[in-house]
Protein backbone atom coordinates (compact mmCIF):
# COMPACT_ATOMS: atom_id res chain seq x y z
CA UNK A 1 0.00 0.00 0.00
CA UNK A 2 1.15 3.51 -0.79
CA UNK A 3 -0.48 6.83 0.15
CA UNK A 4 0.43 10.30 -1.15
CA UNK A 5 -0.94 13.77 -0.45
CA UNK A 6 -1.60 16.06 -3.40
CA UNK A 7 -2.41 19.74 -3.85
CA UNK A 8 -4.75 21.48 -6.28
CA UNK A 9 -4.04 24.93 -7.72
CA UNK A 10 -4.98 26.76 -10.92
CA UNK A 11 -6.81 23.74 -12.25
CA UNK A 12 -3.86 21.39 -11.81
CA UNK A 13 -3.02 18.53 -9.42
CA UNK A 14 0.43 18.64 -7.78
CA UNK A 15 2.34 16.20 -5.61
CA UNK A 16 3.72 17.79 -2.44
CA UNK A 17 7.13 19.26 -3.19
CA UNK A 18 10.07 16.93 -2.54
CA UNK A 19 7.89 13.83 -2.22
CA UNK A 20 8.84 10.99 -4.60
CA UNK A 21 6.19 10.53 -7.26
CA UNK A 22 4.26 7.32 -7.67
CA UNK A 23 2.69 6.31 -10.95
CA UNK A 24 -0.73 8.07 -10.90
CA UNK A 25 -2.10 5.33 -13.15
CA UNK A 26 -1.40 2.77 -10.39
CA UNK A 27 -3.64 4.52 -7.84
CA UNK A 28 -6.95 2.79 -7.27
CA UNK A 29 -8.59 5.20 -4.80
CA UNK A 30 -8.55 9.00 -4.52
CA UNK A 31 -10.30 10.78 -1.63
CA UNK A 32 -10.89 14.48 -2.27
CA UNK A 33 -12.35 16.63 0.51
CA UNK A 34 -13.07 20.20 -0.57
CA UNK A 35 -15.05 23.30 0.26
CA UNK A 36 -18.36 23.24 -1.62
CA UNK A 37 -17.35 26.09 -3.92
CA UNK A 38 -14.78 23.79 -5.56
CA UNK A 39 -17.40 21.11 -6.22
CA UNK A 40 -20.17 23.24 -7.72
CA UNK A 41 -18.55 22.91 -11.15
CA UNK A 42 -16.89 19.89 -12.75
CA UNK A 43 -13.36 21.33 -13.07
CA UNK A 44 -11.96 19.62 -9.93
CA UNK A 45 -13.36 16.23 -10.87
CA UNK A 46 -12.06 16.58 -14.43
CA UNK A 47 -8.58 17.49 -13.21
CA UNK A 48 -8.47 14.49 -10.87
CA UNK A 49 -9.75 12.12 -13.54
CA UNK A 50 -7.10 13.35 -15.96
CA UNK A 51 -4.33 12.83 -13.38
CA UNK A 52 -5.57 9.52 -11.94
CA UNK A 53 -7.05 7.68 -14.93
CA UNK A 54 -7.76 4.32 -13.24
CA UNK A 55 -8.76 5.39 -9.70
CA UNK A 56 -12.11 5.41 -7.96
CA UNK A 57 -12.50 9.14 -7.23
CA UNK A 58 -14.58 10.19 -4.20
CA UNK A 59 -15.57 13.86 -3.81
CA UNK A 60 -17.00 15.29 -0.57
CA UNK A 61 -17.87 18.83 0.52
CA UNK A 62 -16.59 19.92 3.91
CA UNK A 63 -16.68 22.29 6.85
CA UNK A 64 -12.87 22.35 6.79
CA UNK A 65 -10.14 20.20 5.32
CA UNK A 66 -7.30 18.16 6.87
CA UNK A 67 -4.14 17.45 4.87
CA UNK A 68 -1.21 16.20 6.88
CA UNK A 69 -0.82 18.50 9.89
CA UNK A 70 -2.65 21.41 8.20
CA UNK A 71 -6.28 22.40 8.71
CA UNK A 72 -7.78 24.74 6.11
CA UNK A 73 -11.02 26.54 5.32
CA UNK A 74 -12.16 26.85 1.73
CA UNK A 75 -9.41 24.53 0.50
CA UNK A 76 -8.92 21.13 -1.10
CA UNK A 77 -7.45 17.97 0.51
CA UNK A 78 -6.43 15.14 -1.83
CA UNK A 79 -4.97 11.75 -0.97
CA UNK A 80 -4.19 9.07 -3.55
CA UNK A 81 -4.04 5.46 -2.37
CA UNK A 82 -2.63 2.36 -4.04
CA UNK A 83 -3.69 -0.97 -2.59
CA UNK A 84 -1.57 -3.84 -3.86
CA UNK A 85 -3.44 -6.82 -2.38
CA UNK A 86 -6.93 -5.41 -1.77
CA UNK A 87 -9.86 -5.31 -4.19
CA UNK A 88 -12.29 -2.38 -4.11
CA UNK A 89 -15.97 -2.21 -4.94
CA UNK A 90 -17.17 1.41 -5.24
CA UNK A 91 -20.85 2.30 -5.54
CA UNK A 92 -23.03 5.40 -5.30
CA UNK A 93 -26.75 5.73 -4.58
CA UNK A 94 -28.91 8.84 -4.25
CA UNK A 95 -31.41 9.29 -1.46
CA UNK A 96 -34.03 10.49 -3.98
CA UNK A 97 -34.25 6.98 -5.44
CA UNK A 98 -35.43 5.47 -2.14
CA UNK A 99 -38.33 5.93 0.25
CA UNK A 100 -36.01 6.82 3.13
CA UNK A 101 -32.44 6.64 4.41
CA UNK A 102 -32.91 3.06 5.62
CA UNK A 103 -33.79 1.99 2.08
CA UNK A 104 -30.79 3.86 0.71
CA UNK A 105 -28.51 2.07 3.17
CA UNK A 106 -29.93 -1.30 2.22
CA UNK A 107 -29.57 -0.45 -1.46
CA UNK A 108 -25.95 0.63 -1.00
CA UNK A 109 -25.12 -2.61 0.84
CA UNK A 110 -26.68 -4.70 -1.92
CA UNK A 111 -24.52 -2.94 -4.51
CA UNK A 112 -21.25 -3.27 -2.59
CA UNK A 113 -21.09 -7.05 -2.81
CA UNK A 114 -18.36 -8.90 -4.69
CA UNK A 115 -19.40 -12.30 -6.04
CA UNK A 116 -22.34 -12.08 -3.65
CA UNK A 117 -20.12 -11.61 -0.59
CA UNK A 118 -20.03 -8.48 1.63
CA UNK A 119 -16.68 -6.70 2.05
CA UNK A 120 -14.35 -6.90 5.00
CA UNK A 121 -14.74 -3.17 5.50
CA UNK A 122 -17.03 -0.43 4.09
CA UNK A 123 -16.09 3.25 3.90
CA UNK A 124 -19.18 5.47 3.69
CA UNK A 125 -19.13 9.10 2.53
CA UNK A 126 -22.66 10.47 2.62
CA UNK A 127 -24.67 13.59 1.92
CA UNK A 128 -25.04 15.50 5.17
CA UNK A 129 -28.26 17.44 4.49
CA UNK A 130 -30.93 14.97 3.31
CA UNK A 131 -29.68 11.69 4.81
CA UNK A 132 -30.52 10.45 8.30
CA UNK A 133 -27.24 8.86 9.34
CA UNK A 134 -28.78 6.55 11.93
CA UNK A 135 -31.30 5.10 9.48
CA UNK A 136 -28.63 4.82 6.78
CA UNK A 137 -26.47 2.64 9.02
CA UNK A 138 -29.43 0.56 10.15
CA UNK A 139 -30.22 -0.13 6.51
CA UNK A 140 -26.67 -1.23 5.78
CA UNK A 141 -26.50 -3.58 8.75
CA UNK A 142 -29.96 -5.02 7.96
CA UNK A 143 -28.69 -6.46 4.66
CA UNK A 144 -27.94 -10.22 4.77
CA UNK A 145 -24.37 -10.95 5.86
CA UNK A 146 -23.63 -7.35 6.88
CA UNK A 147 -24.10 -7.71 10.64
CA UNK A 148 -20.35 -8.07 11.31
CA UNK A 149 -18.98 -5.83 8.53
CA UNK A 150 -16.88 -2.95 9.87
CA UNK A 151 -18.32 0.38 8.70
CA UNK A 152 -16.81 3.85 9.23
CA UNK A 153 -17.01 7.19 7.46
CA UNK A 154 -18.75 10.54 7.71
CA UNK A 155 -21.41 12.96 6.50
CA UNK A 156 -20.39 15.77 4.15
CA UNK A 157 -20.30 19.36 5.40
CA UNK A 158 -21.12 22.84 4.14
CA UNK A 159 -19.07 25.11 6.37
CA UNK A 160 -21.33 26.85 8.87
CA UNK A 161 -23.96 27.46 6.19
CA UNK A 162 -25.89 24.20 6.77
CA UNK A 163 -27.50 24.71 3.36
CA UNK A 164 -26.62 21.73 1.14
CA UNK A 165 -23.79 19.23 0.80
CA UNK A 166 -22.23 17.54 -2.23
CA UNK A 167 -20.81 14.02 -2.70
CA UNK A 168 -19.64 12.30 -5.87
CA UNK A 169 -18.12 9.08 -7.18
CA UNK A 170 -16.31 9.16 -10.53
CA UNK A 171 -18.53 12.09 -11.54
CA UNK A 172 -19.16 15.70 -10.46
CA UNK A 173 -20.58 15.84 -6.92
CA UNK A 174 -24.33 16.13 -6.35
CA UNK A 175 -26.77 16.62 -3.49
CA UNK A 176 -28.20 13.47 -1.93
CA UNK A 177 -25.41 11.10 -2.99
CA UNK A 178 -24.14 8.33 -0.71
CA UNK A 179 -20.87 6.63 -1.66
CA UNK A 180 -19.71 3.26 -0.36
CA UNK A 181 -16.27 1.76 -0.94
CA UNK A 182 -16.08 -1.94 -0.12
CA UNK A 183 -12.62 -3.39 0.69
CA UNK A 184 -11.98 -7.10 0.02
CA UNK A 185 -8.96 -9.19 0.96
CA UNK A 186 -7.08 -10.75 3.87
CA UNK A 187 -4.02 -8.49 3.66
CA UNK A 188 -5.79 -5.32 4.81
CA UNK A 189 -6.01 -4.36 8.49
CA UNK A 190 -8.39 -1.53 9.44
CA UNK A 191 -8.56 0.16 12.83
CA UNK A 192 -11.01 2.70 14.20
CA UNK A 193 -11.45 5.07 17.13
CA UNK A 194 -13.95 7.78 18.05
CA UNK A 195 -13.80 10.09 21.06
CA UNK A 196 -15.50 13.32 22.10
CA UNK A 197 -13.94 14.71 25.26
CA UNK A 198 -16.91 16.82 26.36
CA UNK A 199 -17.88 17.46 29.98
CA UNK A 200 -21.40 16.46 31.04
CA UNK A 201 -23.41 18.57 33.46
CA UNK A 202 -26.85 18.47 35.04
CA UNK A 203 -28.95 15.47 35.98
CA UNK A 204 -29.57 12.54 33.65
CA UNK A 205 -33.00 12.67 32.03
CA UNK A 206 -35.11 10.12 30.15
CA UNK A 207 -36.40 10.76 26.64
CA UNK A 208 -40.17 10.33 27.03
CA UNK A 209 -41.28 11.57 23.60
CA UNK A 210 -39.40 11.72 20.31
CA UNK A 211 -39.83 10.98 16.62
CA UNK A 212 -36.62 9.77 15.00
CA UNK A 213 -34.32 12.83 15.36
CA UNK A 214 -36.95 15.25 16.73
CA UNK A 215 -37.01 15.53 20.52
CA UNK A 216 -40.25 16.57 22.24
CA UNK A 217 -39.99 15.68 25.91
CA UNK A 218 -37.47 14.89 28.62
CA UNK A 219 -38.90 13.38 31.82
CA UNK A 220 -42.36 14.31 30.51
CA UNK A 221 -41.46 18.01 30.23
CA UNK A 222 -41.08 20.07 27.05
CA UNK A 223 -37.49 19.41 25.93
CA UNK A 224 -36.72 22.88 24.58
CA UNK A 225 -37.77 24.56 27.82
CA UNK A 226 -35.55 22.16 29.80
CA UNK A 227 -32.63 22.81 27.46
CA UNK A 228 -33.02 26.59 27.76
CA UNK A 229 -33.19 26.39 31.54
CA UNK A 230 -29.89 24.51 31.71
CA UNK A 231 -28.17 26.85 29.24
CA UNK A 232 -29.20 29.99 31.12
CA UNK A 233 -27.98 33.18 29.35
CA UNK A 234 -26.45 31.11 26.53
CA UNK A 235 -29.97 30.12 25.44
CA UNK A 236 -30.36 33.52 23.76
CA UNK A 237 -27.82 32.40 21.16
CA UNK A 238 -29.91 29.46 19.90
CA UNK A 239 -29.83 27.74 17.47
CA UNK A 240 -26.16 28.65 16.80
CA UNK A 241 -25.20 28.17 20.46
CA UNK A 242 -26.37 24.55 20.23
CA UNK A 243 -23.01 23.57 18.71
CA UNK A 244 -21.45 24.45 22.05
CA UNK A 245 -23.91 22.37 24.11
CA UNK A 246 -24.60 18.96 22.54
CA UNK A 247 -26.42 16.10 24.21
CA UNK A 248 -24.91 12.85 25.51
CA UNK A 249 -27.36 10.04 24.75
CA UNK A 250 -27.25 6.45 26.05
CA UNK A 251 -29.18 4.30 23.57
CA UNK A 252 -31.76 1.98 25.16
CA UNK A 253 -31.16 -1.05 22.93
CA UNK A 254 -27.36 -1.23 23.21
CA UNK A 255 -26.44 0.88 26.24
CA UNK A 256 -23.85 2.65 24.08
CA UNK A 257 -23.28 6.39 24.51
CA UNK A 258 -23.36 8.72 21.51
CA UNK A 259 -23.23 12.49 21.14
CA UNK A 260 -25.99 14.37 19.35
CA UNK A 261 -25.80 17.93 17.98
CA UNK A 262 -28.87 20.14 17.63
CA UNK A 263 -29.47 21.23 14.04
CA UNK A 264 -32.51 23.44 14.65
CA UNK A 265 -35.14 24.44 17.18
CA UNK A 266 -38.85 25.05 16.69
CA UNK A 267 -39.93 27.67 19.19
CA UNK A 268 -43.62 27.27 18.42
CA UNK A 269 -43.64 23.49 18.76
CA UNK A 270 -41.05 23.49 21.54
CA UNK A 271 -38.96 20.83 19.79
CA UNK A 272 -35.30 20.29 18.93
CA UNK A 273 -34.12 18.53 15.76
CA UNK A 274 -30.84 16.63 16.09
CA UNK A 275 -28.32 15.29 13.58
CA UNK A 276 -29.18 11.70 14.55
CA UNK A 277 -31.99 9.73 16.13
CA UNK A 278 -32.81 10.01 19.84
CA UNK A 279 -35.04 7.00 20.65
CA UNK A 280 -37.67 7.01 23.38
CA UNK A 281 -36.29 5.63 26.68
CA UNK A 282 -32.78 6.91 25.90
CA UNK A 283 -31.01 8.55 28.80
CA UNK A 284 -29.65 12.04 28.10
CA UNK A 285 -27.35 14.57 29.75
CA UNK A 286 -26.24 18.00 28.60
CA UNK A 287 -22.62 18.62 27.61
CA UNK A 288 -20.23 21.57 27.32
CA UNK A 289 -16.76 22.10 25.95
CA UNK A 290 -13.48 21.52 27.78
CA UNK A 291 -10.64 22.57 25.46
CA UNK A 292 -7.94 20.30 26.84
CA UNK A 293 -10.26 17.30 27.02
CA UNK A 294 -11.34 17.82 23.40
CA UNK A 295 -7.72 17.74 22.26
CA UNK A 296 -6.87 14.79 24.50
CA UNK A 297 -9.85 12.93 23.06
CA UNK A 298 -8.27 13.16 19.60
CA UNK A 299 -5.21 11.40 20.98
CA UNK A 300 -7.50 8.82 22.58
CA UNK A 301 -9.24 8.16 19.27
CA UNK A 302 -5.83 7.68 17.62
CA UNK A 303 -4.78 5.30 20.39
CA UNK A 304 -7.90 3.20 19.87
CA UNK A 305 -7.32 3.18 16.09
CA UNK A 306 -3.70 2.01 16.41
CA UNK A 307 -3.20 -1.31 14.64
CA UNK A 308 -1.28 -4.25 16.14
CA UNK A 309 1.11 -4.45 13.20
CA UNK A 310 4.42 -3.66 14.81
CA UNK A 311 6.34 -0.41 15.12
CA UNK A 312 5.61 0.72 11.56
CA UNK A 313 2.10 1.86 12.49
CA UNK A 314 -0.69 2.66 10.03
CA UNK A 315 0.19 3.65 6.47
CA UNK A 316 -2.81 5.95 6.14
CA UNK A 317 -5.20 7.55 8.63
CA UNK A 318 -8.54 9.08 7.70
CA UNK A 319 -9.55 11.81 10.17
CA UNK A 320 -13.19 12.97 10.32
CA UNK A 321 -13.94 15.54 13.00
CA UNK A 322 -17.15 17.45 13.71
CA UNK A 323 -17.73 21.04 12.62
CA UNK A 324 -18.76 21.80 16.22
CA UNK A 325 -15.27 21.00 17.49
CA UNK A 326 -13.85 23.38 14.90
CA UNK A 327 -16.15 26.16 16.05
CA UNK A 328 -15.08 25.68 19.66
CA UNK A 329 -11.33 25.11 19.24
CA UNK A 330 -10.88 27.96 16.72
CA UNK A 331 -7.19 28.90 16.65
CA UNK A 332 -6.34 25.73 18.54
CA UNK A 333 -7.90 23.45 15.93
CA UNK A 334 -4.57 22.12 14.63
CA UNK A 335 -3.77 20.89 18.14
CA UNK A 336 -6.27 18.04 17.77
CA UNK A 337 -4.52 16.98 14.56
CA UNK A 338 -1.14 17.32 16.27
CA UNK A 339 -2.43 15.00 19.01
CA UNK A 340 -3.06 12.33 16.36
CA UNK A 341 0.41 12.84 14.86
CA UNK A 342 1.90 12.36 18.33
CA UNK A 343 0.38 8.88 18.39
CA UNK A 344 1.06 7.78 14.80
CA UNK A 345 4.32 9.58 14.09
CA UNK A 346 5.35 11.52 11.02
CA UNK A 347 5.47 8.52 8.66
CA UNK A 348 1.71 8.02 8.60
CA UNK A 349 -0.07 9.91 5.81
CA UNK A 350 -3.18 11.67 7.12
CA UNK A 351 -6.09 13.46 5.50
CA UNK A 352 -9.74 14.12 6.25
CA UNK A 353 -12.40 16.74 6.79
CA UNK A 354 -14.75 18.48 9.23
CA UNK A 355 -18.21 16.97 8.95
CA UNK A 356 -21.88 17.08 9.86
CA UNK A 357 -21.61 13.61 11.42
CA UNK A 358 -19.09 10.84 12.03
CA UNK A 359 -19.65 7.12 11.49
CA UNK A 360 -17.84 4.55 13.65
CA UNK A 361 -18.43 1.76 16.16
CA UNK A 362 -17.86 2.72 19.77
CA UNK A 363 -15.85 -0.43 20.44
CA UNK A 364 -14.09 -3.07 18.30
CA UNK A 365 -16.64 -5.50 16.92
CA UNK A 366 -19.52 -3.17 17.71
CA UNK A 367 -22.20 -1.90 15.37
CA UNK A 368 -21.41 1.36 13.58
CA UNK A 369 -23.14 4.40 15.10
CA UNK A 370 -23.69 7.98 14.01
CA UNK A 371 -21.72 10.38 16.20
CA UNK A 372 -21.55 14.16 16.52
CA UNK A 373 -18.86 16.31 18.09
CA UNK A 374 -16.21 13.57 17.96
CA UNK A 375 -12.84 13.02 16.34
CA UNK A 376 -13.26 9.77 14.43
CA UNK A 377 -10.21 8.03 12.93
CA UNK A 378 -9.91 5.07 10.58
CA UNK A 379 -6.46 3.57 10.01
CA UNK A 380 -5.24 1.39 7.15
CA UNK A 381 -2.34 -1.04 6.92
CA UNK A 382 -1.84 -3.46 4.04
CA UNK A 383 0.45 -6.39 4.75
CA UNK A 384 2.87 -7.69 2.11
Amino acid sequence: MLAKLYRFHDGRVFLSEGDPEMDPASCNLVLCFADKQHLETDYLHNALRGYFPAAEIVLCSTSGEISGPAVTDGGVSIVALRFDHTALQAQCVNISAYADSFGAGRGLADRCLRDGVPPKYLLVVSDGSFVNGTDLLNGIHAAPGWEQVLVTGGLAGDGLRFSSTLVGLNAPAQQGNIVGIGFFGDKLAVGHGSKGGWDTFGLEKVVTRSDHNVLYELDGVNALSVYKRYLGPDASGLPGAALLFPLAVVLPDTGEAVVRTILSVDEEAGTMTFAGDIPVDSRARFMRANFDRLINASHGAALNATLPNGASGPQYALLISCVGRKVILRDRIEEEVDAVIDQFGGQCVMSGFYSYGELSPNVPGGKCQLHNQTMTITTFYEME
